[in-house]
């Protein structure tokens, strides 16, 4: 299966759907809750004209968020059915992002994950990101969420 840029107008409700399934679990692990539980469809449309949302399969059974920053191209929501695991769908979106960023001349990719969400941690250690730092959401005295960045070899 190949990825492909969502854009409008598309059927933004297919990923919400995706991203609610998959993020499920999430419910009573992390705190404070996930934002995913917030998000519309119209935020999704927001996302993809402001930046990009990429998918694979219709409907989609994986997607991702990407947003621009100065530096880095930040890698968000990134989600693949239960149902489709193991089969190299998430690195294949890894590779779309990788290549994005190059294409913006972006030097490196970033993301955040949870501090519960261990397993992610030691997925993206694995993938060559490096964590740059810890954070707390407002209201917190303590740090919620981790940021990793992949600095990226060939810019052109």
């Amino acid at each position: 299966m190949t990825p492909y840029r969502c854009v409008s107008p598309y059927d933004w409700d297919a990923i919400l759907a995706l991203l609610r399934a998959e993020f499920a679990y999430m419910d009573g692990v992390v705190d404070p809750p996930s934002s995913l539980n917030r998000l519309t469809e119209a935020e999704i449309a927001v996302q993809a004209d402001r930046g990009e949302v990429w998918a694979i399969g219709t409907p989609p059974v994986a997607c991702v968020f990407f947003t621009y920053k100065p530096d880095a191209l930040y890698i968000g929501k990134l989600a693949v059915s239960a149902q489709h695991r193991r089969k190299g769908l998430a690195s294949a979106l890894m590779a779309v992002a990788e290549s994005r960023a190059r294409a913006l001349g972006l030097g490196a990719l970033e993301l955040q994950t949870r501090i519960e969400l261990v397993e992610n941690h030691l997925t993206y250690l694995s993938m060559g990101f490096v964590e740059t730092g810890r954070s707390a959401h407002p209201g917190y005295d303590r740090p919620t969420s981790v940021t990793y960045r992949k600095r990226l070899s060939q810019v052109p």
